[in-house]
């Protein structure tokens, strides 16, 4: 490509496009001096190629303009790729809480997900509960976690948690005293 640039014909006449003087007189009489004539005048011509080469396809390329939905072929290629709603759910509901039996003792914590700052926590096991309560592991205990739960997050100005259950975990039986307890005293659950 090439461009030929000179100097010697205008562009725009100055007589074309009369503008106006600055101060303004009854008569209002238009100039022939404006702004434009106030720029050099260039006379630009530019020699394109005819020739065009052919565009060769590439085969292993399919539609490269659709950026914003996954096909099928792509989630099989990169399965290991999270959702939107995987990617966003960690800010979406923070805090969450987690709760672990094990045959002596009733653990539960709330933890913030994109920090995994530990919030507040309960268990049997501390020297307290392990001396004042009868057994570890009833439903006295279980009440006693979420009462604990609940009122160290309200310390903590946590007023709304989330509550995963693991796999081919139903929340019933000592879970679900845990977390119906938790509700009572004042945490929703997102």
């Amino acid at each position: 490509m090439s461009c030929i640039i000179s100097s010697s014909s205008s562009l725009v006449s100055s007589e074309l496009l009369p503008i106006r003087s600055a101060r303004s007189t009854s008569s209002d009489k238009v100039t022939s001096l404006s702004w434009v004539s106030s720029f050099p005048s260039f006379n630009l011509s530019i020699n394109l190629f005819t020739h065009h080469p052919t565009p060769t396809l590439n085969k292993g390329c399919f539609i490269q303009a659709a950026w914003t939905r996954r096909s099928r072929g792509e989630l099989a290629n990169r399965p290991s790729r999270k959702s939107w709603k995987q990617r966003t759910d960690m800010y979406m509901r923070p805090f969450l809480l987690n709760v672990f039996f094990s045959k002596r003792f009733i653990h539960a914590k709330v933890m913030h997900r994109a920090t995994s700052k530990v919030i507040s926590v309960a268990t049997t096991n501390s020297k307290d509960l392990r001396n004042s309560l009868p057994s570890l592991t009833d439903h006295n205990a279980c009440i006693v976690i979420g009462k604990l739960i609940a009122e160290r997050s309200k310390d903590a100005d946590v007023y709304a948690l989330s509550f995963e259950p693991r796999k081919d975990e139903r929340i019933e039986g000592k879970l679900g005293i845990v977390l119906d307890t938790i509700k009572e005293n004042g945490i929703l659950f997102v």
